[in-house]
């Protein structure tokens, strides 16, 4: 069954709340005090509260040897919080009845009509949409190639869709690829570049200027540089990015599971349309029932899972994001960017950085995320550890 309306009229029919000052201007020495315990290189931190901004800030080092501080405006890959991104495109082309969550994908990419599952079975159900946006279609994690990046959307899906299913469709959870296979589809259906529909139909709209997968050279200055920690020094150090090219020029794949550029302003304004039912600013992006559907957790194999179509959440046995309180949703991305939204209240909170193998780097988000809730006035409880089965 769908879950209630209930969660997306709170936004509208709640008053403000009375944030706790104090405690929003705490959330800057707690960054401070993440840099100088090499938690994170800088950070950027953004609250906003009924699609108003009420806290944004950046602290630390953008670039540690050119001395460049962190700034608000800097942009990040933000890795897997694409596929919250990707979800809500697909959700675009269901509200235009082009597309259906729970019809065999198969009408759209013939291709998926014969895929096998690993030891030559065939499929028992067919894979449907649902199941390509919340890893359950077994669509698994792909070996890396040198080709990774350089070839065609389509290509690529059609690389994915030849090797066989981890497991049968909608019987297992696997992380993986299913999102990139769900966005080949909306282009054949749009009949448009995948980056294309995107800018068109929801970064213009939300006024996200600096959203891209392709990033400028004006966005390429502004990007914060990638660090991990030496193990041997233990000093932050810069780290490999996949995702930042050469030069400008040079261009990665469009990835709907991990591509996107952008920064703490945009995504804040992509979370409060969301948490507003689908409406930001007095623009329709998607229908309430779009968003309904879009955070409606899936089950497989009989087991409830904590994952809808891009979005994770908080029940009260599977907690991603320990400060948020059960009810609440969002998405990290690989690089520990995190972007969150407790429905509850109306808030949203952005976390942003780029950090590859450095220790902690959970601790200040979870650090930034429980001001916000204390100043909120929310206490947020314990996870409830999960039982355990009988032997």
């Amino acid at each position: 069954m769908l879950r209630s309306l209930s969660f997306l009229v709170v936004f509208a029919l709640s008053q403000a709340l009375a944030l706790d000052a104090a405690k929003l201007a705490a959330i800057h020495p707690a960054m401070e005090e993440a840099v100088k315990a090499k938690q994170a290189a800088g950070i950027v931190t953004l609250v906003m509260e009924k699609g108003k901004v009420v806290h944004h800030d950046a602290a630390g080092m953008a670039d540690i040897a050119k001395g460049r501080a962190m700034e608000k405006d800097a942009l990040f890959w933000i890795a897997s919080m694409t596929k919250s991104v990707n979800g809500a495109a697909i959700l675009c082309l269901v509200d235009d009845g082009k597309l259906s969550l729970d019809e065999p994908a198969s009408k759209w990419l013939p291709e998926l009509a014969n895929v096998t599952v690993e030891g030559g079975a065939k499929p028992e159900k067919p894979i449907t949409l649902r199941m390509l946006l919340s890893h359950t279609a077994g669509i698994a994690f792909p070996s890396r190639k040198p080709t990774d990046g350089a070839i065609s959307l389509k290509a690529y899906v059609a690389s994915l869709i030849k090797t066989p299913l981890a497991f049968q469709p909608g019987s297992a959870y696997e992380y993986g690829f299913g999102p990139t296979v769900a966005g080949r589809i909306l282009e054949i259906v749009s009949g448009m570049k995948y980056e294309d529909f995107l800018r068109t139909r929801l970064f213009e709209p939300l006024g996200m200027k600096d959203t891209t997968f392709h990033p400028d050279d004006a966005h390429r200055a502004r990007i914060a540089r990638t660090y991990k920690m030496d193990e041997e020094t233990h000093e932050l150090v810069p780290g490999y990015n996949p995702f930042v090219t050469s030069d400008a020029s040079v261009h990665h794949m469009p990835e709907p599971a991990g591509g996107l550029f952008s920064t703490a302003a945009d995504m804040g304004r992509f979370y409060s349309m969301v948490a507003n039912g689908g409406e930001f600013e007095g623009k329709r992006i998607l229908s309430q029932k779009a968003v309904q559907e879009m955070l409606t957790p899936v089950t497989a194999g009989g087991k409830q899972l904590n994952y809808s179509c891009g979005w994770m959440h908080n029940t009260e046995t599977q907690r991603v994001c320990p400060a948020m309180p059960v009810g609440s949703h969002g998405h990290g991305g690989a690089f520990a960017t995190n972007g969150w939204i407790d429905p509850a209240s109306g808030l949203v909170t952005v976390f942003m950085v780029q950090n590859v193998l450095v220790p902690d780097s959970s601790k200040p988000r979870d650090a930034f995320q429980k001001l916000v809730m204390e100043a909120a006035g929310i206490t947020v409880k314990a996870p409830v550890p999960a039982k355990k089965g009988k032997k």
